[in-house]
C-alpha cells in the first residue's frame, strides 16, 4: 500500500509516496503513479532523508 508524505504540499505538486516493496522501499510522484517508482534499500533511504533535512548520517547502502 503507497503512503503520501506528510511533508507533501498541500496543492499536490510536491508529493511523493511510498511504500514496502521486494525488501525495499518504494519512491514514487503521486502524480505520475504510471510512470513506475524507485527501489532503495532501507539504509540508503534513512541517508537521503537524513540529507534532506541537513543532517549528516553514516551508513547508507
Amino acid at each position: 500500500m503507497w503512503r503520501k508524505s506528510s511533508h507533501s504540499g498541500n496543492d499536490g505538486s510536491h508529493c511523493v509516496e511510498l511504500a514496502d516493496v521486494g525488501g525495499g522501499v518504494g519512491v514514487r510522484d503521486s502524480k505520475a503513479p504510471y510512470a513506475g517508482y524507485l527501489r532503495v534499500n532501507r539504509a540508503s533511504l534513512r541517508v537521503l532523508v537524513a540529507a534532506l533535512k541537513g543532517e549528516r548520517v553514516s551508513g547508507g547502502g
